[in-house]
This record gives structure tokens, sequence and C-alpha cells, in this order.
């Protein structure tokens, strides 16, 4: 069974992380690549931009964001590359988001999870 946590890029590397995985499409603001203890960085994963500008962080768009975002996930072939990678691993997704709530993370952590129970036919 697949474990996925999430957690803020900013945070440091915990020993019970397992396998660090940002999943922004832009690179955290401050932070170095240096600093930044990730093992992937799956881009492509992320909302697409013109999603995300409209979302804009705005809590009174957020079920309306889940849901739109959770359409795009459906024919994204990094879900799949994504679960492939992590197998039956921990796994942490990092986000840069302040609002540890209302943020994508949350949508694709409950996303994967529900995917990987289905297995590979229910992942699209």
């Amino acid at each position: 069974m697949v474990s996925i946590e999430i957690k803020r890029v900013y945070e440091p590397r915990s020993g019970s992380d397992g396998e660090r995985i940002l999943v922004d499409r832009l690179w955290p603001r401050g932070l170095r690549k240096t600093d930044a203890a990730i093992d992937r960085w799956e881009k492509e994963i992320a909302p697409t931009p013109s999603l995300r500008t409209w979302f804009g962080h705005r809590a009174n768009r957020f079920s309306e964001f889940k849901r739109r975002y959770r359409e795009q996930l459906k024919s994204n072939p990094a879900v799949t590359e994504i679960l492939e990678a992590i197998g039956d691993r921990k796994a942490t997704l990092l986000y840069a988001a302040r609002d540890t709530a209302l943020n994508h993370a949350v949508i694709l952590a409950e996303f994967l999870k529900k995917s990987a129970a289905r297995g590979p036919r229910g992942r699209n």
C-alpha cells in the first residue's frame, strides 16, 4: 500500500519523509536548490499555469479548483509515472504554498492514494 504525506518544501528533511517529491511547477521562492533536500521534481503533475492563476489561493475558489485539478489529473500521464516511482515506499509531496489546507498538494495526495488503491486500470 502506498504511503503519501505532504509538507511544505521549506520544512527540514525528516527521517520519516521517505522519498521527497517537489510537486510545484515553479521552483519555490527563496530556496536554493542545494538546500531543498528533494529527491525528485515532478513539475508536470502540478496544476496548469492557467488553473493555478485562476485559483490564486482564494479560499472561495478552492472547491472549484479541486474539481478542475482532479479533471486534469485524470488524463495526466505524470500520475502513473509518480505512482510507479513511489511503488510501495513512503513518499512526501512537497509544496511551497503558505496555506497548508487549501493547496494542490492536498488534492494530489488524495488523488494518488485513491488511484493506487484502484490499481493500474483505475489510475486514469
